[in-house]
């Protein structure tokens, strides 16, 4: 689905992504992981488009996207979400859902006058498959909410029902489970799990959790230093020298060792 190669961004002299060069297998859902600074989600602006790079490509199914801009993407296919939800906190939920199908006949001032009827009528299907989406992501309950009252795990929630409201193929999630309790996190485990296996949406998720990576994932790719250091199953990265030394560092990874009798 996405071929990344010898993918450079610098910031000045600090190189944020480092030569990056990874594939996305489609239908996958794919973990991210590394140590803080480790480039993921500067790795992610790139791809999404958020970001130009310094060098090197992005491809999608063979495609060249290198450098596309997010609204080009997102016709595509191609979506992401943030680690901190960009919501508009004072629109209902289910308001919040309507406003990404684009091309809706409403914006044009021509037919809110001349119309009305089939401004109405597209309307009425953009609103039932809001509902339809927030039944299957189970906040269906939460629908005239206003999206600045909910919580950061039902917040996250309708991110992901944000690409459900479109032809999405691949969506990156940045850590979709930050500051959100287990229950909720467990609720959205599910859905991307529905969503891979229903739609064939193909998944990228950042995580620190590794017990949601674990969960989720498989494969695991490994970043540090800008710079992609190892893939394979949560087992074989979790045990990979290379992974511990990167989140432990050299020092307390041999203490570690000194401590385990190794």
């Amino acid at each position: 689905m996405i071929r990344v190669e010898d993918l450079h961004k610098h910031f000045g002299g600090f190189h944020a992504v480092d030569g990056a060069t990874l594939e996305i297998g489609k239908g996958t859902i794919t973990g991210l992981i590394g140590p803080n600074g480790a480039g993921k989600s500067t790795l992610f602006n790139v791809i999404a488009g958020t970001l130009a790079p310094t060098s090197g490509r992005v491809l999608m199914e063979g495609e060249d996207i290198t450098g596309l801009p997010p609204h080009a993407l997102f016709r595509k296919g191609l979506l992401r979400t943030f680690q901190i939800a960009h919501e508009f906190h004072s629109m209902t939920v289910r308001e919040n859902l309507m406003m990404v199908p684009t091309g809706q006949l409403g914006e044009n001032l021509w037919n809110a006058w001349f119309h009305r009827g089939r401004v109405a009528e597209q309307e009425r299907r953009i609103r039932q498959t809001a509902d339809e989406v927030l039944e299957f992501l189970t906040i269906d309950h939460l629908a005239d909410e206003r999206a600045g009252n909910l919580s950061g795990g039902q917040k996250k929630l309708l991110e992901l029902g944000r690409t459900m409201m479109t032809d999405a193929r691949i969506v990156f999630l940045d850590e979709v489970g930050a500051g959100v309790n287990r229950t909720l996190l467990n609720t959205i485990a599910d859905a991307i799990k529905r969503l891979n296996r229903e739609r064939g949406y193909t998944f990228v998720v950042i995580e620190h959790d590794m017990d949601f990576i674990a969960q989720l994932c498989d494969p695991v790719i490994c970043m540090a230093e800008g710079r992609v250091l190892t893939q394979g199953t949560v087992e074989e990265v979790k045990n990979d020298e290379r992974v511990i030394e990167a989140y432990l560092g050299t020092g307390l990874k041999n203490r570690v060792k000194e401590e385990a009798g190794a």
